[in-house]
């Protein structure tokens, strides 16, 4: 079972940037997809990016393409996601999760483990 913390999240201006990490625990951290979610008040939790378990194939949401970047560290068990070019619509609590499998997925139903979750707040 891998465990989740993320760190990174905070209080930003619009047009900044912040790097969310997620620090992994457990063996399989380096098998698995990663996924990043965030959920806004009185919204539903909606799809960020994911990552398959290498690294080498991503996918994110259209309204942050172009704009933030999932990546990997499996040696460091590891996932991060720069945000840059925020914006007020951005701001949420981001959370991110361990899938069941090797790709990546927009559905949360296909991850096992999630992480606190960390707060993320664009002002404009």
């Amino acid at each position: 079972q891998v465990q989740l913390v993320e760190s990174g999240g905070g209080l930003v201006q619009a047009g900044g940037s912040l790097r969310l990490s997620c620090a992994a625990s457990g063996r399989t951290f380096s098998s698995v997809a990663m996924g990043w979610f965030r959920q806004a008040p009185g919204k539903e939790r909606e799809f960020v990016a994911a990552i398959n378990w290498s690294g080498g194939n991503t996918d994110c949401a259209d309204s942050v393409k172009g704009r933030f970047t999932i990546s990997r560290d499996n040696a460091k068990n590891t996932a991060y996601l720069q945000m840059n070019s925020l914006k007020p619509e951005d701001t949420a609590v981001y959370y991110c999760a361990a899938s069941y499998y090797y790709s990546s997925s927009r559905f949360p139903n296909e991850y096992a483990a999630w992480g606190q979750g960390t707060q993320v707040t664009v002002s404009s």
